[in-house]
């Protein structure tokens, strides 16, 4: 008898978990319906709004876009989904990058900045200016003839500017120019000074070479 009530009580208490189990799955599953009804109610308006804006922009480009360009441009947009998926990541690396370099970036414009101003103050935009006002003259004074001729002849007025501009040569320019400049010919030169400076090594060398120049000239 005891045992019989024993397995009662036990059957009673299982029964009594489940009904307390249903209760409390009823009552979970009543407050999520009350919960989506209010998510519902909330998000109809909304919905609404949204359709009847959506319905306006595509009112406003009916004339300009078909229904058919929108479902080509999608199902284009899904073929290239891994092609649109790389341009992000590269897009996303460039920005990384970006943020890497950009306190050298600052760096190195504040340097070309300060650079550009020691420039502006040493005079060589002056010089640079003048120059194209220099060029600009050159350009104006030859004609196209002109240029085609100094084109021709470019390597050989290059070897006569290289010879003329040895050491020996700028020496001699330098000194001629010195002379001329510097020393004042004497007023009365009689013809026996003259003999007598052609005594002078000097003298003779410098005529020497002179008169191998008036040969040159003559034989060309």
């Amino acid at each position: 008898m005891d045992q019989t009530i024993t397995e009662l009580n036990q059957k009673i208490d299982a029964l009594t978990e489940q009904v307390a189990f249903l209760t409390e799955e009823a009552r979970q599953q009543k407050r999520r319906r009350q919960e989506w009804e209010e998510l519902q109610n909330d998000l109809t308006p909304v919905a609404g709004e949204m359709y009847r804006l959506t319905v306006e922009q595509l009112n406003e480009i009916e004339s300009y876009v078909q229904l058919e360009d929108g479902l080509r441009l999608l199902k284009r947009l899904m073929r290239n989904t891994r092609n649109l998926e790389q341009m992000l990541d590269q897009m996303e690396s460039v920005a990384a990058m970006w943020q890497d370099l950009s306190p050298l970036s600052q760096d190195a414009f504040y340097t070309l900045m300060q650079r550009l101003d020691e420039m502006e103050q040493k005079g060589y935009f002056a010089f640079l200016r003048g120059g194209m006002a220099i060029a600009d003259n050159v350009v104006t004074s030859f004609t196209e003839e002109d240029v085609r001729q100094l084109g021709e002849n470019i390597v050989l007025i290059l070897q006569t500017v290289k010879e003329m501009t040895q050491p020996e040569i700028m020496t001699m320019m330098r000194n001629t120019a010195h002379v001329i400049r510097e020393e004042e010919p004497p007023v009365d030169v009689s013809m026996f000074t003259i003999l007598r400076q052609l005594n002078d090594p000097s003298v003779k060398r410098g005529l020497a070479k002179t008169l191998s120049v008036l040969r040159t000239v003559s034989e060309n």
